[in-house]
């Protein structure tokens, strides 16, 4: 084979590479952890030099919680060691597949684990809409229903709690009006059947969709956007520290 066709060859399977790895609304490759470029950049994703006298949390969720995660360490210094898992933990499937990872003993022992889905398992996509994400409230498939959730939370849920950590579970924050992929009151009716999950299995509530209701007009990121700017960002991450806080001093 001539050298120009190995090269020409060579592109060919970077592309079809390249074309197999999804990308969220964030940027972020999936099944969920984050390129190294994301993370250099992302300071959510910074290293965390534990002080061995402070207790150690895990932050796990979808982009939401990478937005939060800066201001909740901050909210948190010299009170505890906060971690987060090293990309965006997507729907409950995804969250399934990455615990053994996450929760992995080279990782150490967690004291806490705060964690968070719904807004990918309640979203339509569809593979030919041109939206970012494949976003596709018409024509596209609903990723996971209250049922599947409630049952994919349930098998987190439990291997979390081997651990032996602490669990506070975030409710999921607002769809507003316009979002392409989702359905404004799907947050309620996922987080209703979130909630009974947790109760049953006495899980820490932070209700972050009550921080944030009424108020996506002036922290959002911009119409029919679930994310936040940095104002709104730093008020949940403020929530979130205080919710840790809290349930540690206790």
């Amino acid at each position: 084979m001539s050298k120009p066709m190995r090269i020409w060859n060579t592109c060919i399977a970077l592309l079809v590479f390249a074309s197999v790895v999804t990308a969220d609304e964030k940027g972020t490759t999936l099944p969920g952890e984050a390129s190294k470029k994301v993370r250099k950049k992302n300071s959510a994703f910074a290293k965390v030099v534990d002080d061995p006298a402070l207790p150690r949390v895990l932050i796990i969720g979808d982009s939401i919680s990478i937005g939060y995660t800066v201001a909740a360490r901050e909210g948190l210094k010299g009170v505890a060691n906060v971690h987060r898992v090293p990309g965006n933990a997507g729907h409950t499937a995804m969250g399934i597949s990455g615990l053994p990872k996450w929760l992995a003993e080279k990782n150490g022992k967690w004291d806490l684990i705060h964690f968070n889905w719904g807004l990918w398992d309640l979203c339509y996509r569809n593979p030919k809409s041109k939206t970012q994400g494949n976003r596709d409230k018409v024509n596209g498939s609903l990723t996971h229903t209250p049922e599947k959730y409630a049952e994919n939370l349930e098998t987190i849920v439990t291997r979390l709690k081997e651990t032996g950590a602490t669990l506070i579970f975030a409710t999921t924050t607002p769809v507003p009006e316009g979002e392409a992929g989702r359905k404004v009151g799907d947050d309620s009716v996922y987080n209703q059947a979130a909630i009974e999950v947790m109760k049953r299995h006495g899980v820490v509530i932070n209700d972050l969709h009550k921080v944030i209701a009424g108020k996506m007009e002036k922290y959002g990121k911009k119409a029919g956007d679930v994310h936040f700017t940095d104002e709104g960002s730093k008020l949940l991450g403020d929530a979130v520290a205080t919710a840790i806080r809290k349930t540690i001093e206790q």
